[in-house]
C-alpha cells in the first residue's frame, strides 16, 4: 500500500513540475512574440533603404 501512494507521490510530483515549465515556456512564447514583433516594426519604420523602409 506505501509503495503505491510513493508511487502516485512521485506522478503527482513530476506533473506538477512539468505544468510548471509548460507555463513559463508558454509566456516566454508570448515575450519572445511580442519583443520579436517590436523589432521587426521598429526596424521597417527606421531603415534607410527605400525598400524595407514603410513611410
Amino acid at each position: 500500500m506505501l509503495k503505491v501512494l510513493g508511487v502516485l507521490l512521485v506522478v503527482w510530483i513530476a506533473f506538477s513540475l512539468i505544468g510548471a515549465v509548460f507555463e513559463f515556456l508558454a509566456w516566454a512564447v508570448v515575450v519572445g512574440g511580442v519583443v520579436f514583433l517590436g523589432a521587426a516594426a521598429y526596424s521597417a519604420l527606421t531603415s534607410r533603404s527605400g525598400r524595407r523602409a514603410i513611410r
